[in-house]
């Protein structure tokens, strides 16, 4: 998370600019995002949506208002982002699309966002963010060999999506 927290700081924090609704879980966290989104949407939020991996296009991961950014939007982050990128070794590629997906919010004016993690955990680079709203989806040990033994919800795994003392919601799991 260090790498994390020094390139948003280079890039003036931009994920401080608008609430910020944390969707993590092992399955039903894009279904569940994507939902939220347009709530708030239809609430008349213009809202951004981030989310993993992407389907056909990688500008599918960062959307705002249901409609992707276009491949000039992206270029144009991508060459704000370069020398805040150089400073910080060791990045990983999602840490980077993640800072891209809250500039991009932060540049085209959303009042709402919303965050799918993507591997989860504590470390996961979305947990830059202070939710206004947190949701955990079902959770299962698919990620096992990545989070750990302790992926479940607990301050080891993707319970450290959870900060405290924030709205919680906790999507039932079936069966």
């Amino acid at each position: 998370m260090n790498r994390m927290f020094a390139l948003m700081e280079s890039l003036g924090d931009p994920q401080k600019k608008y609430p910020v609704i944390h969707v993590a879980g092992t399955k039903g966290k894009g279904s569940t995002s994507a939902l939220c989104a347009a709530g708030l949407q239809a609430a008349g939020y213009t809202v951004g949506l981030y989310t993993s991996p992407h389907l056909l296009d990688y500008v599918e991961r960062i959307q705002i208002n249901g409609e992707p950014i276009t491949h000039d939007q992206l270029i144009e982050l991508v060459e704000e982002i370069k020398p805040h990128v150089a400073k910080i070794e060791k990045l990983t590629t999602f840490e980077i699309t993640t800072a891209l997906a809250f500039m991009a919010f932060g540049k085209y004016g959303v009042n709402a966002a919303v965050f799918e993690v993507g591997l989860g955990g504590r470390l996961d680079a979305t947990n830059i963010v202070t939710p206004k709203v947190s949701v955990i989806t079902s959770l299962s040990y698919d990620h096992m060999a990545v989070l750990g033994k302790y992926s479940g919800v607990d301050s080891r795994g993707e319970g450290g999506h959870y900060q405290g003392w924030r709205a919680c919601g906790l999507v039932p799991a079936k069966g």
